[in-house]
This record gives C-alpha cells, structure tokens and sequence, in this order.
C-alpha cells in the first residue's frame, strides 16, 4: 500500500472520515445518564449501513463491536455492554468506516452531564494537545516533530502521555505506516511529503502514563485508575500543509457549542 494518497483517494477517505464524523454527531444527542454504551453502538451500526458503509472496527482483528467505547478510567478499545453511564462519567468514543473502499477513523471524549473541574481540564488540554500535533504534520517534518509537540503540551501540564498505543497511517487500510506516536525527539523518524494521510489521536492520561489491559484482550486502563481522555482526526498534507479529513462540527452542532479551535491554525478545515 502506497504512503502517498492521490487528489481522488483523499477525497474518498474524507468521505469515509466525514461519516464517522457524523455518526459521533448523531451520538452526541444520545449521551446522558441512564444508558448504556450498548445501545450506542447499535445506533451507530445501524447509522452507518443506512448510509451505504460498513462499521470499520466490526471484525476488524475479531473485535466484536462496532464502536470502541471507553469510560473514564478505560484509555481505549472499550467494548460496548450494558453497564449504565452515569452524571460525570466521561466516555471515549473511537469510530470507524469503510466506504468505497476506504477507511475513517476518528474519536471524541463526551462528558456525561456535569464533570468536575480537573477531568474538564484534562479534555480540553488533549484536545488541544491534538491540534498542536496536526499542526507539525506538514511537508519537510518528521514523526518526532508531531509526536514531541502533543508530549511537550501535555507533560507541561502534568498529565501522562500513553505510549504503548500511537496513531496511524489511513487509507485502504485501517492501520497503515507510518505509526504517530504521541511523543518523540523533534527532527526524528519518518519525513512527511506530500499526499500523506494520517490519523492522529493523543491518549493523554490525568496521573501515569502507564496502562494495564483486561483479561477480554481489548480493553486499556489507566495503572492507577484516574480518567483518561481521547481525542483522533485523520487529515492528509495538501499543499504541504495539514487538511482535516475529519470534523468535530457535527458534535458541536448536536451540543449547542460554538467552537473557534481552528482559526488560530494554518490547517485547512474540511
């Protein structure tokens, strides 16, 4: 598989990209106390075959669901069931598409009603820590370069940077090269050019960075059991810079948030 994506295979990507954008959008209004993440994912399954897709992470490595969710403590790979969320769980919701051919792959980490103060603060730094990489993601930089900047803007602020799990290449395959890691030396590892297309997805943890998994296989937790959070775009380099393939508007416009993230950036908005 090829590392550098054509005009026309980018936008085949946004488009799978631009479902799953959606698909969280549709998830949004559904998220309060009371549910369970099962019913999430039926949702969003169904969401996704009504147009014309296939769920990406359904069988994909003989993962059983079609969303990965992740409450609070859990770091990624969650599997839906039928435990109840409560006021001030956060969940991480990590979604995938294949259409036409090509894979989506994004997530977003949801409060459930009202959070307390330093778990909002954790999902507003690594939020912000995602954009602070995907700006590095553009012609003449490195690997290193994004992976430093997410590391740099989250150990600033004392959190733990997760290093066992790293983002990705996208494209024909849900998993390509290069691997993104979320930390790194600036100047280091794989040179971007043109035509890459990558998902980048800081897992950023309130205490240690360190992570055990549950007997199931999947599910990733927190060493020491505070929240951690998650937050993926894909984009691609055009014109030597990064272009979002994947938008959070649709999950602003289902909460009633106005959000200005992107106009302090030279990124290109999908």
């Amino acid at each position: 598989m090829s590392l550098i994506k054509s005009t026309e295979e980018i936008e085949l990507i946004r488009e799978s990209a631009q479902l799953v954008s959606k698909t969280l959008g549709m998830l949004a209004k559904e998220i309060k106390p009371g549910i369970n993440t099962l019913y999430l994912d039926q949702l969003a399954e169904t969401f996704i075959r009504d147009h014309n897709a296939e769920p990406g992470f359904l069988g994909l490595y003989d993962f059983p669901n079609t969303l990965c969710i992740s409450p609070n403590h859990q770091v990624v790979h969650g599997i839906p069931n039928k435990d109840i969320i409560n006021e001030g769980d956060i969940l991480s919701i990590d979604c995938g598409v294949l259409k036409n051919g090509f894979y989506g792959d994004h997530a977003y980490t949801f409060p459930v009603g009202e959070i307390d103060v330093n778990t909002a603060e954790l999902l507003k730094t690594t939020k912000e820590s995602l954009y602070v990489g995907i700006e590095q993601f553009k012609v003449g930089n490195r690997v290193g370069d994004v992976g430093y900047a997410i590391q740099n803007y989250n150990e600033l602020r004392g959190y733990g940077v997760v290093r066992e799990l790293v983002g990705h290449g996208l494209g024909k395959e849900m998993h390509e090269k290069p691997e993104m890691p979320n930390y790194g030396k600036r100047g280091s590892g794989k040179k971007f050019i043109e035509g890459m297309v990558v998902a980048i997805e800081p897992m950023i943890n309130m205490g240690t960075h360190k992570i055990n998994q549950l007997n199931d296989g999947w599910t990733i937790l927190t060493n020491d059991n505070k929240p951690s959070a998650h937050f993926e775009h894909n984009i691609a380099i055009v014109d030597g810079k990064p272009k979002l393939l994947s938008t959070f508007d649709y999950i602003y416009e289902s909460l009633g948030i106005e959000s200005d993230e992107l106009k302090s950036t030279t990124m290109v908005s999908p």
